[in-house]
């Protein structure tokens, strides 16, 4: 994708823009074309959160003063948006809710992102040398290459279990996502 690369926050900004392109498209679609934008912004987002949870957080733990609550509340985040995900795969695209969840998903994922932002990513880059930040861009540009591309709301969050389940995982969201055109434009 265009723009991806560089450091840890260049890296997780363009996918902030790309989330709230999709979403705005989102914002305007009806029937299968919206529940089309929905899978394609649930692939996206679970790549990015495991990726930030395996290793921008505990990044935030480890040089961030106040690091600990600042990522327990980003993984609260991405816990609530993960079951809202789930929830809106098992909507078929008449679903007259699937317009109450696409619209609570757009709110929940907003505020996410203006709170990593404005607070988060600011913090990490004063306590961080370049050279660390751009390890971290090359570590989530990985781990979002393997990543699963399906929510799984049950999954162990914890960043080892992350780093060590999150690639089979993947694969079989892969295969699945194959199987049934999911994706396929």
């Amino acid at each position: 994708m265009a723009g991806h690369g560089g450091d840890v926050i260049k890296e997780l900004e363009t996918d902030h823009r790309e989330v709230e392109d999709l979403f705005a498209q989102i914002l305007k679609s009806t029937g299968g074309h919206r529940k089309s934008l929905l899978d394609e912004v649930t692939v996206e987002l679970v790549r990015h959160s495991v990726a930030e949870e395996a290793y921008l957080y505990p990044a935030v733990r480890e040089h961030v003063t106040g690091g600990d609550a600042m990522a327990d509340r980003e993984v609260d985040d991405h816990a609530r948006v993960e079951r809202l995900l789930k929830e809106i795969e098992g909507r078929d695209a008449d679903d007259p809710e699937l317009t109450r969840l696409a619209d609570t998903l757009v709110d929940e994922v907003t505020s996410h992102i203006r709170d990593e932002e404005r607070n988060l990513f600011p913090a990490l880059r004063s306590a961080c040398t370049q050279a660390d930040l751009e390890e971290l861009g090359n570590r989530v540009r990985r781990a979002k290459a393997t990543a699963p591309t399906r929510p799984h709301p049950g999954a162990p969050s914890s960043p080892t279990a992350r780093k060590v389940l999150a690639p089979g995982v993947g694969l079989i969201d892969r295969v699945r996502d194959y199987v049934s055109d999911r994706g396929a434009a």
